[in-house]
């Protein structure tokens, strides 16, 4: 912790040294997927950056309890508290019970996020699962004046908020504005204002997830799950709330009202946000059939995609990128990528090698302070990665005999590259990883002989299709079925 740290605050608009309130201890809140499909990749850059922010912050000593959460009811369809709950929705198309809607996009969530290398959160708490704590924020907030009841649902009172409070502070516009650029939708009879927002909803008949309330039986805000899980788990005030840009306009600036009405504080210290992902200069869409997820990256099923790409590849052009810039993603983006990653990991493999001298002639400890300053100046990965190239070039010419390196520089060399590579950055070296292919390859091929055993024949034939397309050719016969590559 002798490192001082300068991080941004969306809350202040600035650079701000990082001053956790109970150090060395330090609170993160991160919001985490809505599981009711599979994870996109402008999803997963959210949780890399905040995967790197809090490997550097318990690097550097700090004791952190990072809680991401998992949405799994009350997030509903459009705007204005309407529509159906997204999860209830397609658990209903495919027959299933919500619980298993969860249960297999949570799944996806995790095992995306594995191939990532990413760390689990301390905590991940579901919405679900703190109902209770959500109802009694609900009555602090009604007891204060900042909520009222309408016919079973209870809402959020902005104006009245607004009126001792900035409700705007986060997104820095003031109210007139906000309510200017807000149309009038349908399904607000129950509201006073037009920026007032359900805290919890009364269920129809036909909804699937609902619980009794002391208001009706129904289901809770989407907004108010954070606040309550964040309050339960961190307190009424903690260090660091982070998510996508996205959740700056509503679901952030709601936080900080419900957490402001029942507590008199704003929930976070510093406020962080990560970036879009667009492709080619564009927003990524379904619409647009530009949107993809990270396995159609990985095998290069999509059709603007020339070809696959490696997890961590994919992660390398991610880090590339600093976590509040637009990345934009292409296929010469990507190739220049791999190439990067490839050629830090080749002299990473290097290193063992390498012989210290008598003498040195360059000393590595600036290099190293180089790397944490990169670091310091708000998780600023991209710079990092310059100097680790840096470090590529040193380990290179030593091998090459161009350079000499003695003892104690070395062992330098090795912590910069075992702490900003593999600590900080997460990354891996997936040509040592390939040792367990054979293990992987015959997993896919019992998955694959089950299929064709239940008669799945698509499913048996995408396995197939999808492995050649990544190098590897499946050959069936009488005493089985045998793997090659190509």
């Amino acid at each position: 912790m002798e490192q001082n740290l300068f991080v941004y605050n969306t809350l202040t608009r600035k650079k701000e040294e990082f001053k956790p309130l109970n150090a060395p201890h330090v609170g993160m809140y991160v919001c985490g997927p809505t599981v009711y499909s599979d994870v996109h990749l402008g999803n997963c850059r959210t949780y890399i950056s905040f995967d790197l922010i809090f490997r550097y912050l318990t690097h550097i000593g700090y004791k952190v309890r990072y809680v991401r959460n998992i949405t799994d009811a009350g997030h509903l369809e459009g705007d204005a508290d309407e529509g159906e709950d997204k999860i209830s929705k397609k658990a209903k198309i495919a027959q299933l019970e919500p619980m298993e809607i969860v249960q297999k996009y949570t799944v996806g969530f995790h095992d995306v996020l594995q191939i990532f290398n990413t760390l689990p959160p301390s905590i991940e708490p579901t919405a679900t699962g703190h109902i209770i704590e959500q109802i009694e924020l609900i009555k602090i907030m009604l007891q204060r004046g900042y909520a009222y009841e309408a016919d079973g649902s209870v809402y959020f009172d902005v104006e009245k908020y607004n009126s001792t409070h900035d409700y705007g502070v986060l997104n820095g516009r003031n109210l007139e504005d906000l309510l200017n650029n807000t149309r009038t939708l349908g399904g607000q009879d129950d509201k006073r204002g037009k920026l007032d927002f359900a805290l919890w909803i009364k269920a129809k008949p036909e909804h699937l997830m609902k619980w009794p309330s002391p208001w009706s039986v129904g289901f809770p805000g989407w907004h108010l799950e954070c606040s309550a899980m964040s309050h339960k788990y961190l307190g009424d005030q903690f260090d660091i709330h982070g998510g996508g840009i996205d959740l700056v306009p509503t679901h952030h600036t709601n936080e900080i009202a419900q957490n402001i009405a029942c507590c008199d504080k704003n929930p976070a210290t510093y406020w962080i946000h990560t970036n879009m992902l667009t492709v080619n200069g564009q927003k990524m869409s379904k619409s647009l059939g530009n949107s993809f997820l990270p396995h159609e990256l990985f095998t290069g099923e999509h059709s603007i995609l020339d070809r696959g790409y490696s997890p961590m590849t994919v992660k390398f052009f991610i880090l590339q990128a600093h976590y509040r810039s637009t990345l934009d993603f292409g296929n010469e983006a990507m190739e220049a990528s791999d190439k990067g990653f490839k050629r830090l990991m080749n002299a990473v493999s290097l290193l063992d090698s390498l012989k210290p001298s008598a003498t040195s002639d360059v000393e590595v400890a600036p290099l190293r302070q180089r790397c944490y300053d990169a670091m310091n100046d708000d998780f600023n990965s991209p710079v990092l990665i310059a100097e680790l190239f840096e470090a590529s070039r040193i380990i290179n010419s030593v091998h090459d005999g161009k350079l000499k390196l003695d003892t104690a520089n070395l062992e330098v060399l090795k912590n910069i590259i075992t702490t900003f590579v593999f600590d900080v950055l997460g990354l891996k070296d997936e040509q040592a990883a390939n040792d367990d292919l054979p293990k992987v390859l015959n997993l896919i091929v019992n998955l694959r002989n089950e299929a064709k055993g239940n008669q799945d024949y698509a499913t048996s034939d995408k396995i197939r299709d999808g492995l050649q397309k990544i190098g590897f050719q499946l050959k069936d016969s009488k005493e089985g079925t045998n793997w090659s590559k190509i």
